[in-house]
């Protein structure tokens, strides 16, 4: 196949086949092998057929007369939207408009005015078409088997790019019963509202900072080009410069971010919650202020809490709509994009969450929902959203066929490629665009198991297979852009293909969240006595037995492929009696005195385990300095905490405590291997031990819950081969006086192992970590 550039400026190849005119009505298979990085002769259809029980990757077509192309997209980011288009043989862009809109009767291009010398724009276009500017073009689509595109031959005005470029537009579209509507673009870049009104189809005569994003007009974007200087984020930009200018400096000699999954300490982190005391919603300028405290505490990636376009800005973002667009009012693309390269500069890895199990289920009748059809009336033609059936087996009843799936909204039509690579097409324009280092996918449970139908909550099963294939070609998709970005899953299905090889037969993810590991260690919320439950007990601050040998079970399946946490955004502020870890530790007793003291030391025994579990270790922004404030979905603009501020105040000891240890596990290979093995545990004394192995080391970890202690020494015995014989040195102590302890340990003393046994002190409600020397 022959090199070349596509119409969009992005990468092709070309070859030409052909065929006898006896072959007319025949059907043909194809692909396309090739020589990618670290890998040569790769099959690149990620796509598969659109057969539910089939992983075929291939394309068909039937030969027929006057057709003579056929065209692959390994992704749709620059072939849907308005995107720069290339006549044969012109160095310079024109524009393109595409839609997807099978059902539609007339799709046209309509621009709001955006003058800011003759006042404030609104940005908003009305149902009966209120702001649309009159004096600008009209630009109509054509049909192509449902893809609605302009045609500069046809419309010569769209011939430079440049014209259009920071205008702002909506798709005009007749849907099927001939009504018009007003419709975003889902493909957009950009979208001028920056706030949370929504004016439901009214006259609107705000200002555009004050519009919900997901219902504004979107805005004609370059994405090929960056701005230089972080503040110029108005939409008209000042100071743009090409992407390979702004990435050249992208990274700092010695520091650049892991590439294995098993070397992440990652801190989750929810921008909108940054800007302490501010109560509005946090900023990717707070991010930019925040990064070099990341460094400071050190950890090596930082998983932002989903900013791809949600409804409103005052919450945590799970109600995404428009997956190529940046949230607008946190500071949009060109910001995220400053933000990952400094976070590269300082050798840190950048994960985002995404959501695609669900869209916005709210102020989105402007983008997915009804796009070119009536969903009251054809609900089966509401493309976007899988409609089992039709509407008369559904009688009394219209919504009975949409499928639930126990995220926030009915599951999209994964059985449509167009919808399944929408989202694979934002996955590979984060990683290409934006060089974000991997994905954690929202509750994939959703996708490709709990699909019921909404009438009766039957499960359906072609809806469950449909979601694996798209899980398969996401994968493959992520893979292909960049070999060694991160995919993980937010899985509590324990199903095992999550994390095989596609080549195995799985969907091909790097790792899922271990949900029970947090149920075991701490336990709050409504769970059963199936779990240890560990600091929910102990927080009660009674004596008595702790199932250590249940918790044991948690930490050995640490080694399969699990990202391992004490906390995150669901279980601090999502589930149901759940609190933030510190208030755990002392059940919800004020935090002063000496009930501070516990609180603390309790935490970092939490702490201490996830981190030196095998697992990816991984937690919540404000943990590191016991954060105590509600974390929820809906209010936590009214509970920031200073993160800065408490580094040196309350939170100073918690602090040097969560420094310290990551620079021991950092440091330490043993520590970031993914061999484990609990040599001991026992319930009344609540004490646990386990060993931690990589070539040429060896760490051994006792920790203990009890609220006296082992001053004078605790006897661990074990099999010799589990506990090697010879000489081991304590390195890290959790009750340490620099992190607020009784400074109860082993000092710098090398203790002697002798047939599997050993006497240690062990301090209360913390750990002691060893390595062997000898």
């Amino acid at each position: 196949m022959a090199a070349s550039q596509d119409e969009t400026g992005c990468d092709a190849f070309t070859t030409s086949v052909s065929f006898d005119a006896g072959q007319i009505g025949t059907t043909f298979q194809w692909g396309v092998v090739a020589d990618i990085v670290g890998a040569s002769s790769t099959w690149v259809v990620v796509t598969e057929v659109p057969d539910e029980s089939s992983n075929q990757l291939y394309r068909s077509f039937t030969l027929a007369e006057g057709e003579t192309q056929q065209d692959y997209w390994f992704a749709t980011g620059r072939r849907f939207g308005a995107q720069k288009y290339f006549l044969p043989g012109s160095a310079s862009p024109g524009i393109r408009f595409a839609v997807w809109a099978p059902h539609a009767r007339n799709v046209e291009v309509v621009f709001a005015p955006f003058v800011v010398t003759s006042g404030t724009p609104t940005g908003y276009i009305a149902d009966d078409g209120m702001g649309v500017d009159p004096a600008a073009m009209v630009v109509p689509l054509l049909s192509k088997g449902g893809v609605w595109e302009s045609n500069i031959a046809r419309t010569p005005a769209l011939a430079n790019f440049d014209d259009y470029l920071n205008r702002l537009y909506m798709y005009r579209i007749t849907n099927e019963q001939g009504t018009q509507t007003y419709k975003v673009d889902i493909f957009s870049r950009n979208q001028v509202g920056r706030g949370g009104t929504n004016p439901a189809g009214a006259h609107y005569n705000g200002s555009y900072p004050d519009l919900d994003g997901i219902v504004s007009c979107s805005v004609v974007s370059d994405p090929d080009q960056l701005t230089q200087d972080f503040n110029d984020a108005g939409i008209e930009k000042q100071t743009l410069i090409p992407e390979e200018e702004f990435w050249a400096s992208e990274y700092s000699a010695g520091l650049t971010p892991p590439q294995n999954i098993a070397d992440l300490i990652i801190y989750e982190l929810h921008v909108g919650s940054l800007g302490f005391p501010s109560t509005s919603a946090g900023t990717f300028a707070d991010a930019m202020a925040f990064v070099d405290k990341l460094m400071d505490l050190g950890v090596n990636a930082v998983e932002l809490l989903p900013v791809l376009e949600f409804d409103g800005d005052l919450q945590w973002g799970y109600g995404t709509s428009l997956f190529f667009c940046l949230q607008t009012s946190a500071g949009g693309a060109n910001q995220l994009k400053h933000f990952v390269r400094a976070c590269h500069q300082r050798g840190i890895a950048v994960i985002l969450d995404v959501v695609y199990n669900h869209f916005a289920t709210k102020n989105n009748e402007r983008s997915e929902w009804g796009y070119d059809s009536d969903p009251y009336v054809t609900p089966q033609d509401n493309v976007w959203y899988w409609y089992q059936g039709q509407p008369i087996d559904y009688p009394g009843n219209l919504n009975g066929g949409y499928l639930n799936n126990g995220s926030s909204g009915y599951t999209p039509r994964f059985s449509e490629e167009n919808v399944r690579q929408m989202f694979t097409s934002s996955a590979a324009a984060l990683l290409d665009d934006f060089h974000i280092d991997g994905l954690r996918v929202d509750l994939t449970d959703a996708i490709h198991q709990n699909n019921t139908l909404n009438a009766n909550g039957a499960s359906i099963g072609s809806a469950n297979q449909y979601g694996i294939k798209f899980l398969r070609e996401l994968a493959r998709t992520v893979k292909m852009v960049n070999a060694t970005a991160f995919l993980i899953a937010e899985d509590h299905t324990g199903w095992s293909a999550m994390t095989q090889s596609l080549g195995q037969g799985g969907v091909g993810f790097e790792a899922v969240w271990y949900a029970d590991f947090y149920h075991h260690l701490i336990g709050d919320g409504n769970y059963g006595d199936n779990y240890a439950k560990l600091l929910k007990s102990a927080g009660y601050g009674v004596a008595g037995p702790l199932n250590m040998d249940y918790f044991a079970g948690a930490l050995l399946a640490t080694q399969y492929s699990k990202i391992a946490y004490h906390e995150n955004h669901d279980e601090a502020g999502n589930e149901t009696n759940t609190e933030r870890t510190i208030v755990t530790a002392v059940n919800q007793a004020p935090l002063f005195g000496a009930t501070r003291k516990y609180a603390e030391g309790r935490s970092r025994f939490a702490f201490g385990l996830a981190a030196l579990s095998a697992g990816t270790p991984m937690f919540l922004m404000g943990e590191e300095i016991g954060a105590a404030k509600y974390f929820r979905y809906n209010d936590f603009f009214l509970n920031k905490e200073d993160l800065v501020g408490e580094r040196t105040s309350d939170g100073r000891f918690l602090f040097r405590f969560y420094q310290d240890l990551l620079r021991l596990v950092t440091a330490k290979p043993a520590a970031r291997s993914r061999a484990l093995d609990v040599i001991y545990r026992h319930n009344n004394n609540r004490v646990i031990a386990l060993t931690r192995s990589s070539p040429g080391q060896q760490l051994l970890m006792l920790a203990s819950l009890n609220d006296a202690p082992f001053d004078q020494g605790y006897f661990i015995g074990t099999d010799s081969w589990r506990l090697p014989a010879g000489g081991w040195q304590e390195v890290f102590n959790s009750d340490a006086a620099i992190y607020g302890g009784d400074n109860v340990g082993n000092s710098s003393a090398i203790l002697q192992v002798n047939s599997g046994q050993m006497n240690a002190v062990i301090p209360a409600r913390g750990f002691v970590v060893f390595v062997k020397v000898s």
